[in-house]
């Protein structure tokens, strides 16, 4: 089959199977039985990303849901381990009762797909490998993994990694697992890296309209010894009816002192050091001579949770892409973009959000074009119902296809997990 035929050929499946395993054992013996009838299956938590990447080519289920509670926790030694459908929503609060935190910063796509919110399963968003504004800081979920269990498509228990945050001991298939969209593996257990909170929070914005002055503070930004967490810019919204204008309502704050395009800097630790860092920051990018505001905690806390709940989507009928590329080539997307996209900037640069009108199909083909040629990748999150499939949900070039291939054949021969979900034929 030829690099093209593997990207978009379809399969057609007879079997309609559901399974409900309770335990690791259960999962396996189901999982051995597909194997030996050759059945290939769905993989679903709680079905809250099941909208990202193509439909799965397979009518057989295999829920994980039951999969779920907290095994260990020790917050001394900075870690917790998990079932793997253990919802995020359950360890952030068993975290917070001291003070720590996943520091990958989980985003909440429940807004944009029903209005509300619904960060999953742990197993579900380590599938995907996305991360919050603190990721340019702190790393991606991938690098907050400790070790896992799981199962592979051959129904065999398979574990990697441990409970030590300094263990480093064998390849790490954590690495390949986490951002699969569950090909490879159907987790069991799932152990995760854990540090404390930050005591405080402010946020500086900076009410600007030019695009280049913004890259040219993302710039200084990331060389900054002022240990800015978040750093995003979000421009006014296009003047088009098939975008909903909800940026004024969402960030409607008191200590907002200017409306329009604003870039916002958070900074956490305690206040003194906080002071301190907005004293050095002010100094550092001339904020003095721009128009700026200060938020509060809680209005700061606030803030960047609706920025990464994705709220300025929500519940999009629209086309909504996820784009990372070098900041340095940010300048060039932007006047790509111009004013005819509702987006935002995220990771001091790095990371793009951007809607584009349902029926605009060709539209993402150029986008996705000019983002290949600034050396950055497309993933298109969410489609609108008229989506014709052309272009492909994720970005690949035929030689990562192909590694892609023998990592899905070491872990799952038969293409029983997930068959289709990240790339047609594998």
């Amino acid at each position: 089959m030829s690099i093209e035929e593997k990207k978009n050929s379809q399969i057609s499946q007879d079997f309609n199977k559901t399974y409900y395993p309770e335990d690791e054992i259960q999962v396996s013996n189901v999982v051995k039985e597909l194997y030996k009838k050759n059945l290939p299956t769905e993989l679903i938590g709680t079905s809250s990303k099941s909208f990202i990447g193509n439909k799965v080519q397979s009518a057989n289920k295999l829920f994980l849901s039951k999969l779920s509670g907290i095994v260990e926790y020790l917050p001394e030694e900075l870690y917790i381990k998990v079932k793997a459908n253990t919802p995020l929503e359950i360890i952030e609060k068993e975290l917070e009762k001291n003070n720590q935190e996943l520091a990958f910063e989980p985003i909440d796509l429940g807004f944009i797909q029903n209005g509300n919110s619904n960060k999953g399963t742990v197993a579900g968003y380590l599938s995907c490998n996305f991360a919050g504004s603190r990721r340019f800081k702190a790393g991606s979920a991938r690098d907050h993994i400790l070790g896992f269990r799981g199962v592979n498509g051959k129904g065999e228990i398979i574990k990697s990694g441990g409970t030590v945050v300094k263990n480093v001991t064998g390849y790490d298939l954590s690495k390949l697992v986490v951002g699969s969209f569950g090909t490879l593996v159907a987790l069991t257990e799932v152990v995760l890296k854990v540090l404390p909170k930050k005591k405080s929070s402010n946020t500086i914005t900076i009410h600007t309209e030019d695009k280049k002055l913004v890259n040219e503070l993302f710039e200084k930004i990331s060389s900054s010894s002022s240990e800015i967490s978040g750093a995003v810019y979000v421009p006014d919204e296009p003047e088009d009816e098939n975008y909903k204008h909800n940026k004024e309502m969402l960030f409607k704050f008191n200590d907002l002192k200017f409306k329009g395009s604003f870039l916002g800097l958070r900074i956490e630790g305690d206040k003194t050091s906080i002071d301190e860092r907005i004293k050095a920051l002010t100094k550092e990018l001339e904020l003095n001579k721009l128009n700026t505001s200060i938020l509060d905690v809680y209005q700061s806390v606030l803030f960047w949770k609706k920025i990464n709940s994705l709220e300025l989507f929500t519940e999009t009928k629209n086309n909504l892409l996820r784009a990372v590329l070098p900041p340095s080539k940010g300048n060039e997307l932007i006047k790509k973009l111009g004013d005819k996209y509702k987006y935002y900037i995220d990771w001091c640069g790095s990371l793009y959000w951007i809607e584009v009108k349902k029926k605009k199909n060709t539209e993402i083909a150029e986008i996705k074009r000019v983002i290949k040629e600034l050396g950055g990748y497309l993933t298109i999150i969410k489609t609108s119902p008229d989506y014709d499939y052309e272009e492909t949900i994720f970005t690949v070039d035929d030689t990562r296809l192909l590694i892609s291939e023998k990592i899905k054949k070491s872990f799952d021969p038969k293409r029983i997990f997930n068959p289709g979900r990240m790339y047609r034929g594998i």
